[in-house]
């Protein structure tokens, strides 16, 4: 299944006033930032947790056995503040690697957590397992079309706040969040996306013709650290041209420390990631070029920001 334009069209009325319409700010002639980082949560993930549960409600899919979600930190937070805004059950699986920020959130959502394995990979299998046991509803960190429309909501908002750009930079994990923006603005202007180098998947599936798993490590890796791009986001990234760049993890830090230095806005290395292919120059506009960084995520100790 392919996620369209109008089925972000639709999310977006359908999570009106349960998510934040978050702020832009022009910092440069040419360069805005979109300060998801201010959404519920932390993080943009509210936006697809919201989508898939409304929807599951709306089709009957939604049962007293609740949901089960597995995410590296940011996805467990949004699904388990949507369960509990719905008033459903949720367990969330998170790896015993989650930074302590996170977890410490988490434990304040009323949700049942259970740490397992090393990595994302691995809380999503013990996910599914329960997932099959009981019937709950499985709400995907980033490969489900409702949860990849609800992330574009991002793009119908920046057509909305920001009079012309030709240029949004998106960090890709598991590649919700740039698929569903790519659908949302892909008539309006290119769509780049900003990949750790030790945790390159759309890269990855890009060369190779199809998502492919790969290996996950470096800074970021708790926030994008999927092994393999989703299936809906190959399809958007390939439908709409998106092109892929890599930052090391020494220029995710620095973004991140410059972030907070020149703006004072606390983000994680994810939500640093897209800035930093401007600040390494993975990244080089062209004269004139009207560039929006979505800083994705602000779930971090603030004590490690300078």
């Amino acid at each position: 299944m392919t996620v369209s334009l109008e089925d972000v069209q639709r999310a977006a009325e359908r999570i009106a006033g349960r998510v934040r319409r978050t702020p832009v700010i022009e910092v440069a002639p040419g360069l805005t930032f979109k300060l998801e980082l201010l959404q519920h949560t932390g993080s943009f993930k509210p936006r697809g947790a919201f989508n898939r549960l409304l929807t599951a409600k709306e089709t009957g899919e939604l049962t007293g056995q609740g949901i089960v979600a597995a995410s590296g930190g940011n996805h467990g937070l949004a699904a388990a503040y949507a369960a509990r805004e719905l008033g459903v059950p949720a367990r969330i699986f998170v790896p015993e690697t989650t930074p302590a920020a996170k977890l410490g959130t988490l434990r304040t959502l009323d949700a049942d957590i259970v740490q397992v394995g090393s990595e994302y990979a691995e809380a999503y299998q013990a996910a599914l397992r329960v997932q099959e046991e009981t019937g709950a509803l499985l709400v995907h960190a980033y490969d489900q079309p409702e949860v990849v429309a609800g992330q574009g909501t991002v793009g119908l908002e920046l057509l909305e706040q920001v009079d012309g750009f030709d240029t949004v930079l998106v960090a890709v994990g598991g590649g919700g969040l740039i698929a569903g923006i790519a659908t949302a603005i892909a008539d309006h202007a290119q769509v780049i996306g900003v990949e750790p180098a030790l945790a390159p998947t759309m890269h990855r599936a890009l060369a190779d013709g199809a998502p492919t798993d790969g290996t996950v490590g470096g800074v970021a890796a708790d926030s994008l650290g999927a092994r393999r791009l989703g299936d809906h986001a190959f399809a958007a990234v390939q439908a709409h041209h998106v092109r892929s760049v890599l930052v090391e993890d020494d220029a995710i830090v620095a973004a991140r420390k410059q972030l907070w230095r020149d703006h004072h806005l606390a983000t994680e290395h994810g939500g640093a990631t897209a800035y930093a292919a401007l600040t390494s120059g993975a990244y080089e506009p062209t004269a004139g070029e009207r560039v929006v960084v979505v800083v994705c995520g602000a779930n971090t100790d603030p004590g490690t920001l300078i």
